[in-house]
């Protein structure tokens, strides 16, 4: 199957892995340096907790162009970089898209796919459960051996699911297919945001957690509140465990805060700061049409980052 991985960071790296392991025509699109790295080696990963490297050959290109046709294009990048792709994809002929990424505006993303193309879309969006970061010619991967991504339609079934079956069939991958994929994105944004808000200095580089309890008290308030946005926008927090974890369990969860803010997994797992701002940005206007108040996300806001 002629597949395009759009997106040659950390996520679209492990993904591209996968597909090529599963037998398919794989290409990759990249830029600059990451181009160059691509052709010259492959997609190198270090599996870390696999004590383990791979290489797989891909084919690389630096453009989407509007008569290139791929039987399905994944679109692998960060919340904020969503936007800058949406007129490349509608312009391209091809039909079947995966957006995959944290998202807030999956129901906007789909309709410019829909009113702008010259042939129908048939978009999805999914989450690649996974992590890590790049290390000089190589990313560091901390996913698991066989792989997951959570993956839906807006509109009910995914119209092209035979298609994803078959790309996946050969390869060591699960598809998990969420019923309601925009309120499992939403609900994922939640504790992201709240994990991520204190991981940046003012240099905008990552920093060591400092896991004080002032601050994971903050975190776990901050989270219950963002539950409490999404309840008052109609969206009830996908998968239930994970509200009840916060909600219902909160000494557990400040245990496995304090546990998380020691360890120093939490640089593989996080996010860029560009892309936390603009979860912030979406936080904040779903609180400006809720009216929600939220005293712990802005103490975490305005003490502990430069968003």
């Amino acid at each position: 199957m002629k597949i395009l991985v759009y997106g040659a960071g950390v996520l679209g790296s492990q993904l591209a892995h996968v597909l090529v392991r599963g037998g398919n025509d794989v290409t990759v699109l990249a830029r600059g340096k990451r181009a160059e790295e691509l052709e010259r080696d492959g997609v190198v990963i270090r599996h870390v907790f696999q004590f383990r490297t791979t290489v797989d050959p891909v084919r690389v290109t630096t453009e989407l162009k509007a008569e290139d046709v791929y039987d399905l294009i994944f679109v692998v990048m960060k919340y904020n970089d969503f936007p800058s792709v949406l007129p490349i994809l509608a312009n391209n002929r091809s039909t079947n898209i995966v957006i995959v990424g944290n998202n807030a505006d999956a129901w906007s993303m789909q309709t410019h796919l829909e009113d702008n193309s010259p042939v129908d879309k048939q978009v999805a969006f999914g989450f690649h459960v996974s992590g890590g970061k790049r290390h000089r010619d190589r990313m560091m991967s901390i996913g698991g051996g066989k792989g997951l991504m959570v993956i839906g339609a807006l509109d009910g079934k995914i119209p092209f699911q035979p298609l994803l079956d078959q790309a996946f069939a050969k390869a060591k991958y699960k598809l998990d297919v969420i019923e309601d994929i925009d309120a499992w994105l939403k609900s994922h944004l939640i504790p992201i945001l709240m994990l991520n808000a204190v991981s940046f200095d003012e240099e905008r580089e990552l920093k060591k957690l400092e896991g004080n309890r002032e601050q994971l008290l903050h975190m776990i308030g901050a989270m219950d509140e963002g539950i409490a946005v999404l309840e008052a926008m109609g969206i009830d927090m996908i998968p239930r465990a994970q509200a009840k974890l916060i909600r219902k369990h909160k000494r557990l969860l400040y245990l496995l805060l304090k546990i998380y803010s020691m360890l120093p997994v939490h640089k593989l797992v996080a996010g860029s700061y560009g892309e936390i701002e603009a979860m912030d940005r979406a936080f904040t206007d779903w609180k400006s049409v809720t009216n929600v108040p939220t005293p712990h996300w802005d103490a975490l806001r305005r003490d502990f980052t430069i968003l």
